[in-house]
């Protein structure tokens, strides 16, 4: 059986590649400069956010100071939905730079800089320098790369260490390394220990079908799959096993819902609730919403922007070029003479047949892992950010794709560059839209001052009862561009002119500059967007008021006030972790329904309910009756209040409570005159 010859853009030689690249020293030079200008200059500010932000920080705040490296608390409650590991580095961060935003998010930075160096290593193999860089640089200005890197949540570092799995196990195959696969199977350990059991779950799921489609299976005993599952267990199963005999079952727990004092264990909670029931959608609590649908495929193209704009292309030329793929997948490359083109010596030829023999064996995996991902979640329940780590290997095979089809130099580039230009108009509707967009939100606000505060200029649309992380954007009105203008007009600008450029440049046959160009636009957006993200710092953080808490906690007279939290403690988590002072929450540990019509329904206090019912839980959980009791005796009493309960509280203490501040729709009150 022989191959089918050639397509003409692969056997073709590269043009002389820009300087830009041709070396890792300047590749990187520019790349750290924009991991440097979007993410490492965002680790400063704004403050931790309340909900998932400042409660995971809690949980590492915990470890550094209680030296407690196995069971994770928050707030004095057993936390155990989560594993360890973001939470150990974290703490350690906190011993080196101290209790601050800049230690909880370095770690998720660190972890983006690091899929974008093993995305280099691979593309450069599978498809060379080009597309190298492009695929680093994919990782460092895609948008949803840099969203669901703003709070302390886990995906990126499982990303980074699934993918350094997948490559290490891939070039092992192909290199005949066993070091290879060792290492492979510690990553997976490592990434199971970032995010449970998805990590091992996607990795089979993508290595099991790759091995029967190309063969490789019959290569089993290569793999060490006995002494690497001894590696993984090591690495992986103490503190599983540590966390199940420090947490075991109280009393005779009865199904899925505990009840005080009789409550299952870790296993169950973590394996079971946490796992298979959230996958199924029945965890208790249910806290969790769903995308429709298509939000669920048309986000997946959104947190890919700007890159995924080439995705039609990228198609395109993989179908035109399907049968050689498939026939590289079936057959070992022994005979390069089918490789040779009269501008190649042998030796470039060889290295040109094993390249690609890299690259189609790349694709399947790439594809088979990212298929998986996106089918996984869409059939479970599901946040925007789950698909995380399809994202590297994504860009990956776009920016493959891409590369090969600029460095191209026969007769198909035409109807190539036909559809590139057709990605810059689109993305050049796109930038106009946004830049109109913004334009008039900067105008129907032009008349009004700034207001530090952009809080109380949002509407509370409340989609999806914020139980997705994007909820609060659909907050946006007019009047809060106020607040917004100066990252409003710097993406209006680069929205604007960022498009006309790239376009401009790829008509003038300057592939690579206009290609760079989009990433460099999408890039300034993303740090106007950081600024932004400061100025919502009121809405989303409680820090201001933990400051005024710290004061007032200062003087001899309020040393030994008692902080309270109404609701969820996730809505003022911020203010545990900048007051290092633990809270008693009210309606804290049930399903309490807010009297307010504009929140009737939602469940609140569910990140608590699990823990509290252990029999040794510290007795911090109030009704009504007990803050009522309470209220005006004792210690001076300082509570936190958000804006869902705010008229409900008003009209059971009333005339009871002293307002000390107000910071957006939240409010801090005492129980006697300062």
């Amino acid at each position: 059986m022989t191959f089918p010859p050639l397509s003409k853009d692969e056997s073709a030689t590269p043009s002389s590649q820009p300087s830009l690249y041709s070396t890792p020293a300047r590749t990187w030079t520019l790349l750290l400069l924009v991991f440097i200008a979007v993410y490492f200059a965002a680790l400063f500010s704004p403050a931790l956010l309340d909900d998932a932000d400042a409660t995971h920080a809690q949980a590492a705040q915990h470890i550094a100071s209680s030296g407690d490296w196995v069971t994770l608390y928050v707030n004095g409650i057993r936390y155990l939905e989560k594993p360890p590991l973001p939470y150990w580095i974290v703490a350690v961060d906190y011993h080196l730079f101290g209790y601050n935003v800049f230690a909880t998010h370095l770690p998720m930075a660190l972890a983006v800089l690091g899929c974008a160096i093993v995305a280099w290593l691979w593309a450069r193999r599978a498809w060379g320098d080009r597309a190298a860089f492009y695929a680093a640089l994919a990782m460092l200005t895609s948008v949803g790369v840099f969203l669901f890197t703003r709070t302390l949540i886990p995906e990126s570092i499982l990303t980074f260490f699934l993918l350094l799995a997948l490559y290490s196990f891939l070039t092992g195959i192909e290199d005949r390394k066993p070091a290879r696969f060792y290492l492979a199977y510690a990553s997976l350990a490592v990434a199971l220990l970032a995010k449970g059991l998805i990590a091992p779950v996607f990795f089979v799921a993508a290595i099991v079908p790759y091995l029967i489609v190309t063969g490789d299976w019959r290569r089993w005993r290569q793999f060490h799959l006995f002494t690497g599952l001894l590696l993984f267990l090591a690495i992986g199963a103490p503190w599983h096993i540590l966390a199940g005999l420090r947490n075991p079952d109280h009393g005779n727990p009865i199904g899925n819902v505990p009840t005080p004092g009789h409550v299952h264990g870790f296993f169950y909670f973590y394996f079971i609730n946490e796992h298979f029931l959230r996958f199924l959608g029945t965890r208790y609590p249910h806290d969790y919403n769903r995308q429709p649908w298509y939000v669920y495929w048309l986000g997946q193209l959104i947190w890919l922007f700007p890159w995924s704009l080439f995705l039609p292309v990228v198609l395109r030329r993989a179908w035109r070029n399907r049968r050689l793929f498939y026939s590289d997948l079936r057959y070992e490359v022994t005979n390069t003479i089918q490789f040779l083109d009269p501008r190649l010596t042998a030796s470039e030829s060889s290295a040109l047949a094993a390249r690609l023999r890299f690259r189609a064996r790349t694709s399947l995996l790439l594809a088979l892992y990212a298929g998986f991902i996106l089918i996984f979640f869409a059939i479970s329940t599901n946040q925007e950010y789950y698909t995380w780590p399809i994202y590297p290997a994504l860009l990956m095979l776009i920016a493959g794709g891409l590369s090969v089809i600029e460095e191209s130099q026969t007769e198909g580039r035409k109807a190539s560059s036909g559809w590139l230009s057709g990605a810059h108009v689109f993305f050049m509707i796109i930038g106009i839209a946004a830049a109109a967009l913004l334009a008039w939100g900067l105008w129907q606000s032009r008349h009004l001052p700034y207001i530090a505060d952009i809080g109380t200029l949002m509407a509370h649309r409340g989609v999806g009862g914020y139980t997705l992380s994007m909820s609060h954007f659909f907050d946006l009105t007019g009047p809060s561009f106020a607040a917004l203008r100066m990252p409003a007009i710097l993406a209006a600008l680069a929205f604007f002119l960022g498009p006309l450029a790239a376009w401009r440049l790829r008509r003038l046959g300057h592939a690579f500059e206009a290609t760079v160009s989009v990433a460099f636009t999408i890039a300034v957006v993303l740090i106007a967007a950081h600024i932004a993200l400061v100025r919502f710092q009121p809405m989303l953080s409680s820090r201001a008021m933990a400051e005024t808490i710290n004061r007032l906690t200062a003087e001899p007279a309020s040393r030994n006030a008692q902080l309270m939290l109404y609701g969820d403690q996730a809505d003022g988590s911020s203010i545990l972790f900048y007051t290092h002072r633990p809270a008693l929450l009210v309606h804290g540990a049930t399903n309490y329904f807010s009297p307010d019509p504009v929140t009737q329904g939602q469940v609140f206090g569910s990140s608590m309910i699990w823990g509290s019912d252990y029999p040794d839980a510290p007795h911090i959980f109030l009704s009504d009756a007990d803050l009522l009791r309470m209220w005006g005796s004792g210690p001076r009493k300082l509570l936190f209040v958000p804006g869902d309960f705010h008229d409900h509280v008003q009209a059971l203490l009333g005339s009871r409570l002293y307002s000390i501040q107000e910071l957006s729709d939240k409010t801090l009150y005492t129980d006697r005159p300062l």
